[in-house]
């Protein structure tokens, strides 16, 4: 069946076999970066809202979970910014609670991490992923184009507050590109401010599907690793582009509402639809052709080949 709320499992760079949830609509975040797979945001705030009835949420995870799937990670990310949903803290113990067994991983970036409330509501989570790519106010303002009056300073303190009261595992994520945050000067002040926040994993990334802005060009595998060496800390690992093998999905019985649901989240290329949802390549690419007649189908090539992604409503 379909979901509205649910999307995968897909293969995640980090996290492996990953069953998505997301708890915002398209596109509602506090940021509008420039290097973001999504898409523009079409709704910037800071304002935390109830975007869902959250037994809505609840009724598609009983429904998923009676299949007792095979998962590394459930993860609540997707369509935005998923903090700003107050139904974040239900929606987790809910998971903990009925599914103890998957670990669940919230992706983040971080912007609200200074909220007590918002802090409370991940203190079940097994794993927080939040990014920090900068300690510059104007690189802060060029990468992210954050709501208004939300500044490097507040999200800094918010990581800070957070470590000192969160117990699970912070994966830190770092995303470089090349001409903006990557000068020596600057990865040496980040690796400063990464080392008072005590992440268990600090993480780089760099543009792997196409991004919102054109001009916005991946880091090569070399610069990737002096810019590791450049932020002087112990623990730092690159996120590996994209898997080319895995774990396969099980088929679907709607096999074209699932790439649809993949595609509406995050741009894919036929190999990573493939191995996402067990569907071989040329079955894969007989479903696209036919979803082209859609004109919210779209196509981009970007360093790794087409990408497939769905224009929201």
């Amino acid at each position: 069946m379909g979901y509205s709320h649910l999307f995968g499992p897909v293969l995640s760079r980090r996290l492996g076999r990953s069953l998505g949830v997301d708890l915002v609509p398209y596109k509602v975040c506090t940021f509008d970066c420039v290097y973001c797979e999504v898409g523009h945001t079409t709704a910037k705030n800071l304002q935390r809202q109830e975007f869902f009835p959250p037994s809505e949420i609840e009724e598609e995870l009983r429904q998923f979970f009676s299949g007792n799937p095979v998962l590394d990670y459930v993860t609540l990310s997707g369509s935005g910014e998923p903090t700003l949903s107050l139904s974040l803290g239900r929606v987790i113990g809910f998971i903990k609670t009925n599914f103890p067994a998957y670990p669940l991983a919230v992706l983040t970036n971080g912007t609200l991490l200074w909220d007590r409330q918002v802090q409370h509501e991940l203190l079940f989570a097994d794993v927080v992923i939040p990014t920090l790519s900068t300690v510059d106010e104007e690189i802060f303002q060029r990468m992210h184009r954050p709501s208004p009056g939300l500044t490097i300073r507040r999200l800094r303190e918010g990581l800070r507050e957070f470590r000192t009261v969160y117990h699970g595992e912070i994966w830190l994520e770092v995303f470089l590109i090349p001409g903006v945050n990557m000068s020596r000067d600057h990865l040496a002040a980040l690796g400063a401010e990464i080392g008072r926040i005590h992440p268990d994993r600090v993480q780089l990334n760099t543009l792997d599907r196409p991004g919102t802005e054109q001009w916005v060009r991946p880091a090569s595998p070399q610069e990737l690793q002096d810019a590791a060496r450049m932020l002087g800390l112990p623990y730092v690992e690159s996120i590996p582009p994209a898997a080319t093998h895995g774990h396969r999905g099980d088929s679907s019985p709607d096999p074209a509402s699932v790439i649809v649901e993949m595609i509406i989240r995050r741009p894919c290329t036929i190999g990573e639809i493939s191995e996402s949802t067990g569907l071989h390549r040329e079955e894969v690419g007989k479903l696209l052709r036919m979803l082209s007649v859609d004109p919210r189908l779209k196509m981009k090539r970007g360093e790794r080949g087409i990408f497939y992604s769905w224009a929201g409503d």
